[in-house]
């Protein structure tokens, strides 16, 4: 079976840095990834992907990354649920990132960034 992903987007927001019970780093994104075709009304429509990022991938991502940096990321797709507080079933789809690579350029400075994998 096959199950991969590539993606390239923009940040839609600055990326957090936060720590599991075993102290792993991991960022949770979206990538604002752009259709390859206009919608009726002319627009390039986009589509919002939910993407998680592991150890040193997660913590790159959040020092060189900001919202509105253009990154790739290979990764998986991966499929859970849970119960939320009112008892319902929610489900999610996200990608888990394998490896990340900056596309843009630092926010402070004007040289490009290497990839980074997890």
């Amino acid at each position: 079976m096959i199950n991969q992903v590539t993606l390239v987007g923009r940040l839609t927001r600055d990326p957090e840095l936060k720590f599991t019970q075993e102290g792993t780093a991991v960022t949770n994104i979206t990538l604002a990834v752009n259709r390859n075709f206009r919608s009726a009304n002319g627009n390039n429509d986009a589509d919002f992907v939910q993407c998680t990022l592991w150890r040193r991938a997660a913590e790159n991502t959040v020092e060189y990354c900001r919202k509105g940096s253009t990154i790739g990321v290979i990764g998986r797709i991966q499929t859970r649920n849970y119960e939320n507080s009112d008892g319902k079933r929610v489900y999610v789809t996200e990608v888990i990132a394998d490896s990340v690579r900056f596309l843009g350029r630092r926010p402070a400075e004007d040289k490009e960034i290497a990839s980074v994998s997890s």
